[in-house]
C-alpha cells in the first residue's frame, strides 16, 4: 500500500510537470534590440519593422521575418516610410499596413504621420495616401473589425505635447486611403500608449494615458460594436495602470502584457479575460524580464513576445503554449 501511494505521488507529479504552463526563449534575434516597432503576422511569418534605438537618432526603417522565430532574415534595410517610431501596424487584405508614428526623436525636424503605406512582401512598400483624414499622430489603437481599418486616438506630439494633443476621435476605413470619422469624442478619455483589440464582435479599447509634460496612466477598459457607442467594462482592472503595454486575443481571450507605469517602472506581469471587466493573471514559473513597448503576436497557435525596453533594449524573442485543454 505505501508503495501504490508513492507511486500515486510521482505519477501527479508527472503529470504536473507536463502540464506546466511557462515562458519559453526561442531566440535572441539577428535585429538589432528595439522597442516601439511595428509587427505583424503575415504568410504564415512573424514580421517586424521600424521602432526606436534612442531618441537622438532616425528610427529604423528595417524590415525582418521568421518563419519560427529562431531564425530571422532581413527583408528590407531601409523601408520608404520613415515614421517607424510607436507607428500602428496590422494584416488587412492580405497585406501589411504601417501608418502614422514618429519621426526623428528629439532631433530638429521632428514630426508626427498620418501617411499610410502597405506592402505585399515586406520588401516593396506602397503609400495608400500621403494625408489620411485624421490628424497626424503616433501611439494609437489600430484593429480590423467588420471588414474595415479602425483608428483609435493617439497623440499628434510626442516628447514636446500636451493634454491638448490627445486624441479620443474614432476614425474608420475599408481601403486605408478613405477615411470616416465615427465619433469625433469616444465616451473614453482622450488618451495615447494604449491598445486596441477585437473579440466577439466588439472593439475594445485597454489602459494607456499620456507620458509628458502631463504623465496619466489608466486601467479602465471600454466596448463597442460600431466605434460610436462605447460601454465602460470597467473603470479600474486588476492590472495596475500603465502605458506602453501590448495586448493580443489568444484562445478566446484578451490579454494585457507588461507596460510601464511613472510609479512601477516597468511591468512583467500577464493578464487575460473573456469579457474585459473580469481578469485573472496568469503565473508562470518563467517569464521575460520587465519591459515596455515591446511587441505581442500570436502565431502557430502560441502567444509570442519579442523585443522591447527591458533595461536595456531587447532582441529576445519569447513564447507561450497554452495546452489545447487549457482552461483558465
Amino acid at each position: 500500500m505505501k508503495h501504490f501511494f508513492l507511486l500515486l505521488l510521482v505519477l501527479i507529479s508527472l503529470s504536473s510537470s507536463a502540464a506546466e504552463i511557462d515562458w519559453v526563449l526561442e531566440a535572441r534575434a539577428g535585429w538589432q534590440a528595439r522597442d516601439s516597432q511595428a509587427e505583424w503576422v503575415f504568410k504564415d511569418q512573424l514580421w517586424i519593422g521600424g521602432g526606436w534605438f534612442q531618441s537622438f537618432e532616425d528610427p529604423p526603417r528595417d524590415v525582418w521575418s521568421s518563419s519560427d522565430g529562431k531564425g530571422w532574415k532581413l527583408i528590407a534595410k531601409n523601408a520608404p516610410w520613415l515614421h517607424s517610431d510607436l507607428a500602428m501596424s496590422i494584416t488587412f487584405q492580405d497585406k501589411m499596413w504601417i501608418m502614422g508614428g514618429w519621426h526623428k526623436g528629439r532631433l530638429p525636424g521632428h514630426s508626427p504621420s498620418h501617411q499610410v503605406w502597405s506592402s505585399a512582401d515586406g520588401a516593396t512598400w506602397d503609400q495608400i495616401t500621403a494625408a489620411a483624414q485624421w490628424s497626424p499622430r503616433l501611439a494609437a489603437g489600430l484593429v480590423e473589425h467588420r471588414g474595415r481599418l479602425w483608428v483609435l486616438g493617439g497623440i499628434e506630439d510626442y516628447y514636446f505635447g500636451n493634454d491638448a494633443s490627445l486624441k479620443n476621435d474614432v476614425w474608420s476605413s475599408a481601403d486605408g486611403k478613405e477615411w470616416k470619422l465615427e465619433t469625433a469624442k469616444a465616451a473614453w478619455s482622450p488618451r495615447a500608449y494604449h491598445q486596441a483589440v477585437v473579440l466577439n464582435g466588439k472593439m475594445y479599447v485597454l489602459g494607456g494615458g499620456n507620458y509628458v509634460p502631463n504623465y496619466q496612466a489608466k486601467n479602465d477598459v471600454w466596448s463597442s460594436g460600431d466605434g460610436v457607442n462605447w460601454t465602460c467594462e470597467t473603470e479600474s482592472a486588476p492590472w495596475a495602470a500603465r502605458l506602453w503595454f501590448s495586448a493580443a486575443i489568444y484562445r478566446g481571450r484578451m490579454w494585457v502584457l507588461g507596460g510601464w507605469s511613472k510609479e512601477q517602472d516597468n511591468f512583467g506581469d500577464v493578464w487575460h479575460s473573456a469579457d474585459g471587466k473580469n481578469w485573472q493573471r496568469l503565473e508562470t514559473k518563467t517569464c521575460w524580464k520587465s519591459r515596455h513597448e515591446h511587441s505581442a503576436l500570436v502565431f502557430q497557435d502560441k502567444l509570442w513576445v519579442l523585443g522591447g525596453h527591458a533595461r536595456p533594449l531587447s532582441n529576445e524573442v519569447w513564447s507561450l503554449s497554452l495546452p489545447v485543454d487549457w482552461k483558465p
